[in-house]
């Protein structure tokens, strides 16, 4: 195996965090700023890309840092490594109110791709790689535009997503179709697309948005069901309302504002 394998305990309910035991010279690799807390015999290290050794050095070092800015990810990672005798201990938290999926790569062909934020932490050896939408309807419509991120590995992911979670395994030929927000993370079997809201009545009154993403079996999805940019809308709408900036519900910004949701299917 390449990636280390790392043990792990949730806590929490809808703001958790995730405990990682780490054997010595175990380490794992996590977003920037993710860190709650450590034992003190772990040693942190910002590093570029996702500290998965590659034969091209330096060049593979920068290009994978490049791809994680493309993705929407930050610049540099953190590395963490028990430099103890004994396990040691240290902890991330998610960056909003929701649930963290821990994935075993392993029980699914080694291969996973997610919405971009999706990320939060991995056992070393977990290399992050951007994901591209080929159907241009899926990049235009699908919410997470033209670039999604694929995770390939042996061992221990953990995505942070929004609200409550369900993982659906998808038969093949079976279909579900989802707000395009919803969608967390899907393995590389499942077919995605985007269709339009049929009838015009359903597309306007309807509050969905004009499309809706379809995924197709057979395969895994996970869903969520608050995406951070829907609450983000949400609480943008009420500082407005409270701040003087808009006149209430009906009026001119609020309708305008309400067009562009319809658009982009918030």
């Amino acid at each position: 195996m390449r990636a280390h394998e790392v043990d792990y305990k949730l806590f929490g309910d809808d703001l958790q965090f995730v405990e990682i035991e780490l054997d010595p010279k175990e380490s794992v690799i996590a977003e920037a700023g993710a860190m709650m807390y450590m034992d003190a015999p772990i040693t942190m290290d910002a590093i570029f890309g996702d500290g998965v050794e590659r034969s091209d050095g330096l060049m593979g070092k920068l290009m994978g840092a490049g791809k994680r800015i493309i993705t929407g990810e930050s610049l540099f990672m953190t590395q963490f490594t028990n430099e103890g005798s004994g396990k040691q201990r240290v902890a991330f938290a998610a960056p909003y109110p929701g649930k963290i999926i821990p994935i075993d790569l392993m029980d699914y062909n080694g291969r996973l791709v997610c919405q971009k934020d999706a990320f939060l932490c991995s056992a070393k050896g977990i290399s992050m790689d951007i994901a591209f939408q080929k159907r241009i309807g899926v990049g235009f419509f699908g919410g997470e535009g033209f670039i999604m991120e694929k995770l390939e590995g042996d061992g221990l992911a953990f995505l942070n997503a929004g609200g409550t979670i369900i993982q659906r395994e998808l038969a093949p030929g079976e279909v579900i179709k989802i707000d395009t927000g919803c969608l967390v993370a899907l393995t590389d079997r499942v077919d995605y697309n985007i269709e339009m809201v049929k009838g015009i009545k359903s597309a306007v009154f309807g509050g969905e948005g004009l499309f809706l993403a379809t995924l197709r079996g057979p395969g895994h999805v996970w869903l969520q069901s608050l995406p951070f940019s829907r609450m983000a809308d949400r609480i943008l709408s009420n500082a407005r309302a409270h701040g003087g900036k808009s006149t209430g519900e009906g009026s001119a910004l609020d309708l305008l504002g309400g067009l562009g949701n319809l658009l982009d299917g918030k």
